[in-house]
């Protein structure tokens, strides 16, 4: 899964990237056109909880890489110009989008338009990524139109039915309005999938506010989420520089840290996980001496889905799944004592995989 991060020059997206990655990635003007990347570990205690009581040799958690991508140039209205053909490419290839705004006032690192605003500089960037949008569905549509009769009659009909799509989502585009926002059906999905839509994929807004600001982080981002309702989004809000530097502490110092400055849990984690449900993922855990694993597949995968996950054998040769969910496995202490008190289920081909199921697979090739 690939997050990419982006935000208008200083509102602070290399520093989350560094908090989120434990990087060290040059910030500000240091850092040019440099896109970085990290890789993290998703947070899950259930796995930590697995891993007590199997002792296995290694501990294996989901990951979530995360792509740091250079603001996008100013023109000379202070709005962002065109976004370069190859930070374009980058952000269609994502799973999603982590869009950091500048929510914090300091005299040290001035805001490019002279003044903190953050419902503008959301829209702002939001609309790039509309026009972006909007012209791939124009120059698409011209090219369907200058089609016309040329092709077999099969290349007709996809045609069209693309074209139909095309024309329900460019008076959104129009408006303003992202594609997510559109209830679009399954194979209406499935006809754009190619394309990569910028405003399709979820967003997780990260509002970026200052040290004095802490306390008022939930009703910060409770105001802008009023005003952004839009589908398959979220927004959060937290100090990046206040994380780093509680980064960089060892556990039980960060957590007298955090209860210093009133904060109730690792904002940081939280931007973790939901990186990973605004994707509509879900995690089931394989368990035993030699690891413990979280995998990661879509909401309403089967055991099949799950099986071919771990590897490509256990699909093709599958036989059934022995499932028990992790909370039942970590209550009663083993695997014996789950299938002893009846927790622990065989399953065939078609049984949708729960969050949480601890799966073992049955299988011949």
């Amino acid at each position: 899964m690939q997050v990419c991060i982006v935000g208008l020059a200083g509102a602070g997206k290399t520093t989350v990237f560094n908090t989120l990655t434990r990087g060290h990635a040059a910030t500000g003007g240091f850092g040019g056109m440099t896109v970085n990347t990290g890789v993290v570990k998703v947070p899950d205690e259930r796995l930590s909880r697995l891993t007590e009581l199997f002792k296995p040799k290694r501990e294996v958690p989901a990951d979530v890489t995360y792509v740091d991508l250079p603001a996008p140039p100013s023109a000379t209205d202070g709005r962002p110009a065109d976004i370069p053909a190859d930070q374009l490419a980058r952000l269609r290839n994502a799973d999603a989008l982590l869009h950091v705004v500048r929510a914090f006032d300091d005299p040290a690192v001035p805001h490019p338009d002279g003044t903190v605003d953050a419902w503008r500089d959301l829209e702002r960037l939001d609309l790039e990524f509309v026009l972006a949008d909007l012209g791939v569905v124009e120059k698409r549509l011209e090219r369907l139109e200058g089609s016309g009769r040329h092709g077999t009659q099969s290349e007709r009909e996809q045609n069209e039915r693309e074209r139909v799509v095309l024309e329900r989502i460019r008076p959104a585009l129009t408006s303003g309005a992202p594609i997510r926002d559109l209830e679009l059906d399954t194979e209406e999905s499935r006809i754009i999938r190619g394309f990569r839509f910028l405003t399709e994929k979820p967003v997780l807004v990260v509002l970026n506010v200052g040290e004095g600001q802490i306390a008022e982080a939930v009703s910060v981002a409770s105001g802008v989420a009023a005003r952004y309702p839009h589908r398959h989004s979220r927004v959060v809000a937290l100090s990046a520089r206040i994380e780093m530097e509680i980064g960089e502490l060892d556990a039980e110092e960060a957590e007298v840290f955090r209860q210093d400055m009133g904060l109730t849990d690792p904002s940081l984690e939280r931007v973790i996980r939901l990186s990973y449900e605004l994707l509509g993922l879900i995690s089931f855990f394989t368990a035993g001496p030699d690891e413990t694993r979280a995998w990661t597949i879509p909401e309403g995968s089967n055991a099949v889905d799950a099986a071919g996950a771990i590897h490509s054998d256990l699909a093709r040769g599958f036989i059934r799944a022995e499932v028990v969910l992790v909370e039942d496995l970590l209550s009663l202490g083993s695997m014996a004592d789950a299938r002893r008190n009846g927790k622990l289920r065989s399953e065939g081909k078609t049984y949708r995989v729960r969050d949480g199921d601890v799966i073992e697979v049955l299988f011949n090739v």
